[in-house]
């Protein structure tokens, strides 16, 4: 009998007698030959990265090419809008606005009526609100602005300036790191969305009776003309003025609060430094146009002097003569133990070392005797207390220690019985000017300075507290007096926390009450140790914030009142006390910065100067100065700083 062959794939299994399965031997895949493997594959594997490559390549170039195009289509069709003709006619303007009447105490112009109070109709419905005059254009006034709501007030703001400034950059402004365009916001601009009205001048005199502001304007012919503004509200915030502490020969010295300072700073700069290379200056000569001496170990003192430093380092030496960069001497004199004073203890060690690592010549407890042209003289005590003087010779000195009233501000401050700071004009906890009528004048920034008197409200908190009328304060009475003071004088909170402790502490007698000579005494410890707020940027935007949505709050509580006078209503109505809440304090040391945020400090190279980059860019008025600003750091870390004399 025949049996039939059947075939299987090779290597498939075959049945056993046994039932076992058996397969094809394992063969290495390293025996076995593919012919043409090692020839084909790697070309093909290639080609296919190549055209991989290629076609994402083109993708990108596409994209770009595109991007170009539309973004070119845009500026196109912007410009086809925005360069249009534009026909004005018959531009309604009131009599009053340009001829106005005559009034006050001094019979000058009074400007009831703006020139362009009718140009439309939402105008002339916001010349029917109440008169909201700001004096200044700097952190304070733009906080105002930025708060506000358009249709609130008839808002008008007086400057001597046509723009804002962006200060804590006027060191980097100063050596041609940033442009100065970049600092600067006209106010127009700002107040536009207000329907606000500018006036460039210089307030020079109150009429708080009469409510009208005398401004210093310019007439067509070149010569000053006064005229008054009349006003509702009034918010004064002109900043303030540096400090002499009656040093002589500060006419010799350079300021650094105005755009006009950082443009003299930078021709003195520039104009050292082009002197010192020519080849007719002495060695002598040499040392001193580039010794550069800054008083003041304050944040602008400290950043102006890393600010000449990196410019040293940066581009003079790449495109001065060696023998400049080799020559340069910075010295910062400061009257404290340690710069950046207010600032943690070690913040002041880290920028003192990096100060020292960079040859920037630090004298502390140091006091600046006078000023001449060719140097300056200052003293310090040796270790047996003597007092000793020493002598730099320099062709720039920058004055940076501490402030001092404005003419304005010297001129409300003689006008109101009750004010007796020296340094600036006192106002309550609602940032009222005290002795001023009740809510109609404000001080914010610079200028101002909040009470931290607690004995001047000592009668009042007696006669709210002493509810059994005794002539004593029993620990009841305390607890409510302790309350009226929070709310009164908010900086003292931070001193009233162990209410018990402070009661005990001053209960000499031990009667468990406090008489009134122990209460005054308690009161007057206690406004001893409050401090007053600093005199910084961050402070007057805070306080302008607040002024501008009171302000606010104001307006909408009173509108649907018809005719009801707006003095009429007060602050504690419709706002809280005014509360500074610290946000941190930060300064630039030289391709590095430094931070305080409370209790925390952070301190730093590259990392921290981006951080700190970052923090301004942030706080910049516009996206235009963002903008123009992001391109002036580019450009310095590209191409270098501009070193044309301006």
């Amino acid at each position: 009998m025949l049996k039939t062959l059947s075939f299987r794939p090779l290597g498939s299994a075959v049945p056993f007698s046994a039932g076992r399965l058996y397969s094809r031997p394992h063969i290495p895949s390293s025996l076995i030959v593919r012919h043409n493997s090692t020839v084909s594959e790697p070309p093909r594997r290639l080609f296919h990265r190549a055209r991989t490559v290629a076609r994402y390549t083109g993708y990108v170039s596409l994209s770009a090419i595109f991007g170009v195009l539309a973004v070119g289509a845009g500026f196109f069709v912007h410009d086809v809008f925005t360069y249009s003709h534009k026909h004005i006619d018959r531009v309604p303007i009131s009599p009053l606005a340009l001829k106005p009447e005559k009034g006050g105490p001094k019979s000058l112009p009074i400007a009831r009526v703006q020139v362009d109070d009718d140009d439309d109709e939402e105008n002339a419905s916001i010349a029917e609100k109440p008169k909201l005059v700001i004096v200044g254009g700097g952190w304070g006034a733009m906080g105002v602005l930025q708060t506000l709501y358009a249709g609130d007030y008839h808002v008008t703001v007086i400057s001597s300036e046509t723009f804002t400034t962006f200060t804590p950059l006027l060191p980097s402004a100063a050596v041609g790191t940033v442009q100065i365009r970049s600092l600067i916001e006209p106010i127009r601009k700002v107040i536009a969305r207000l329907r606000g009205h500018f006036v460039q001048g210089k307030a020079v005199d109150i009429c708080m009776s009469e409510r009208l502001i005398e401004v210093e304007t310019a007439a067509p012919n070149g010569d000053k003309a006064n005229i008054y503004i009349p006003y509702d509200k009034l918010i004064i915030a002109v900043g303030s003025t540096s400090s002499t502490h009656g040093v002589p020969g500060l006419e010799h010295c350079y300021q650094l609060k105005t755009i006009a300072d950082a443009q003299a700073i930078r021709r003195r700069i520039m104009d050292n430094f082009e002197t010192a290379s020519l080849p007719t200056t002495s060695p002598e000569e040499r040392r001193r146009l580039l010794s550069f001496v800054v008083c003041g170990g304050g944040p602008t003192g400290v950043e102006t002097a890393a600010e000449i430093y990196d410019f040293c380092q940066e581009d003079i030496m790449n495109y001065f003569p060696k023998i400049c960069r080799e020559e340069v001497s910075i010295h910062v004199i400061q009257s404290r133990e340690h710069i950046l004073n207010t600032y943690s203890e070690a913040i002041s060690n880290y920028a003192e070392e990096k100060f020292k690592r960079d040859n920037v010549n630090l004298i502390t407890s140091a006091r600046v005797g006078a000023v001449n042209k060719d140097y300056v003289l200052y003293t310090t005590r040796d270790a047996e207390g003597k007092t000793v003087q020493h002598s730099i010779p320099t062709n720039f000195v920058l004055w940076s220690t501490g402030i001092a009233m404005n003419p304005f501000t010297q001129r409300v401050s003689a006008l109101l019985p009750n004010q007796v700071h020296k340094k600036a004009i006192e106002v309550d906890a609602h940032l009222r000017v005290k002795g001023a009528p009740l809510g109609e004048v404000y001080a914010i920034g610079d200028c101002a300075t909040i009470e931290t008197s607690i004995v001047s409200h000592f009668l009042d908190l007696v006669d709210e507290a002493d509810q059994d009328k005794n002539g004593k304060i029993d620990f009841g009475e305390w607890e409510i007096m302790v309350k009226k003071i929070k709310h009164r004088i908010p900086m003292a909170g931070d001193h009233l926390v162990k209410v018990k402790e402070l009661f005990d502490l001053y209960d000499s007698d031990a009667d468990n009450n406090l008489s009134l000579n122990e209460l005054a005494r308690l009161l007057e410890e206690i406004g001893n140790k409050i401090t007053t707020l600093p005199a910084t940027a961050q402070v007057a935007s805070q306080q302008g914030k607040y002024i501008g949505k009171k302000l606010h709050k104001l307006a909408r509580h009173l509108a649907p009142t018809e005719g009801k006078d707006l003095a009429t209503t007060t602050d504690e109505v419709v706002s809280g006390p005014f509360r500074y809440l610290h946000l941190g304090s930060l300064a630039y040391i030289g391709n590095a910065a430094v931070f305080d945020f409370g209790g925390y400090s952070l301190m730093g190279g590259l990392a921290a100067m981006y951080a700190w980059r970052s923090i301004y860019w942030n706080e910049q008025v516009s996206a235009r100065t963002r903008a123009l600003l992001m391109i002036d750091w580019i450009i310095r870390g590209v191409w270098g700083r501009d070193l044309s004399r301006l």
